[in-house]
């Protein structure tokens, strides 16, 4: 058939919380963190180092500037990693430091980017239990989107899911959590058990079962990309375990390897013609204003488009667009932000090679093969 599919990744997209409730329909803005008992604290200190946020904003004003490129990059497949529960329940789950929300009424902040997979399989979902796990499924089901990395009972978890991408084709996606990503072990879905698609360990086995499964499922003509939610929260230094995990999918078929969990960009790597990507780092969140790990420029977000091989699934090129949070709004990055991303990204990735376009855009240079040290 020949051709290209090119997907949309992002990393986390967190909807809840500050967020929320500058949207049109803001939940219950109660929270019980150690400093922080009101999630519009969230949006007075973004407010404080940006200037105003007109809430309540339009469905769109989180996503700003990257609606356009999106648009624009016209992608196959728009996949993103939902880091927020879609739920009223006021269940906290015990024992955890941070809980993200959405109302259930404000998600055409979600819809309004139209992605046709949202990754599950995260430390959040299940911030207000079961039940508001329950309900940020059926939220997500009545507005007409795609969920994988969590369900009912570990089938629905790990199950797949299937983009049409053009005649005879799709692109599958699988989603599995970490625990060194801080997703709880009793968070696992079992038979008779809602949850996350959950590995204890990133061993070899781990990867395995996970390769079965791609196998079980991928027709001729599929891209397969699994998601992973992994690892700690800054840093670039990619753990063995995680390159040896990524390098068994890819060897038993996967085509790209999706990467999140950490709040500012890791290093990439291509592998046997296959794209890794081991963070992604925060797309959408309320974190503007807080400070303490200023050197990883956390206010810089990345979209990435990936480019596979219709025929093969091999890599066939990699754009990312450079965006700044500001006033909770993602803009274009200025240059001086553009030139930090691509030389962090080229330091940190070794042996790739990053370009940068007229526009703006930065790029795969042709023949890179690096990756983490």
């Amino acid at each position: 058939m020949g051709g290209v599919v090119t997907l949309f990744l992002c990393g986390d997209v967190m909807l809840g919380r500050g967020v929320d409730q500058i949207l049109p329909h803001p939940g219950d803005p109660v929270l019980r963190e150690g400093y922080v008992t009101d999630a519009r604290s969230y949006v007075e200190l973004a407010e404080a180092v940006s200037g105003p946020v007109p809430a309540p904003v339009a469905p769109g004003w989180p996503w700003g500037e990257a609606l356009r490129l999106l648009d624009e990059a016209a992608p196959d497949a728009r996949i993103v990693n939902l880091e927020t529960a879609v739920t009223r329940s006021d269940a906290f789950a015990p024992g955890k430091a941070v809980h993200y929300r959405m109302h259930p009424a404000n998600l055409s902040a979600l819809t309004v980017a139209r992605p046709d997979v949202c990754v599950l399989a995260n430390n959040h979902v299940l911030d207000f239990g079961r039940p508001g796990l329950e309900e940020t499924l059926d939220s997500l089901a009545g507005a007409g989107l795609r969920t994988v990395g969590a369900g009912r009972d570990a089938d629905e978890a790990f199950a797949p899911a299937a983009v049409p991408a053009g005649p005879g084709r799709r692109v599958l996606v699988f989603a599995l959590g970490a625990p060194s990503s801080g997703i709880p072990p009793d968070w696992a879905a079992t038979a008779d058990r809602p949850g996350v698609a959950f590995v204890r360990e990133l061993s070899a086995a781990a990867a395995e079962g996970c390769v079965r499964r791609v196998r079980r499922a991928r027709r001729p003509g599929d891209i397969a990309v699994v998601s992973v939610h992994w690892g700690s929260n800054w840093g670039y230094g990619v753990p063995r375990e995680q390159i040896r995990f990524a390098r068994t999918l890819v060897d038993g078929g996967v085509d790209i390897v999706h990467g999140h969990s950490s709040h500012h960009p890791r290093p990439a790597e291509v592998y046997r013609d296959r794209l890794i990507l081991y963070g992604c780092g925060d797309f959408i969140d309320d974190y503007e204003g807080i400070t303490g790990y200023e050197e990883y420029r956390d206010d810089l977000r990345l979209g990435y488009l990936v480019s596979a091989e219709a025929d093969t699934g091999a890599l066939a090129g990699l754009r990312m667009f450079p965006l700044r949070a500001r006033r909770m709004r993602l803009e274009p990055a200025g240059e001086q932000d553009r030139a930090w991303l691509r030389s962090t990204l080229d330091r940190v990735s070794h042996g790739l090679h990053i370009g940068v376009t007229a526009d703006g855009t930065l790029v795969l240079e042709t023949g890179s093969t690096g990756g983490p040290a």
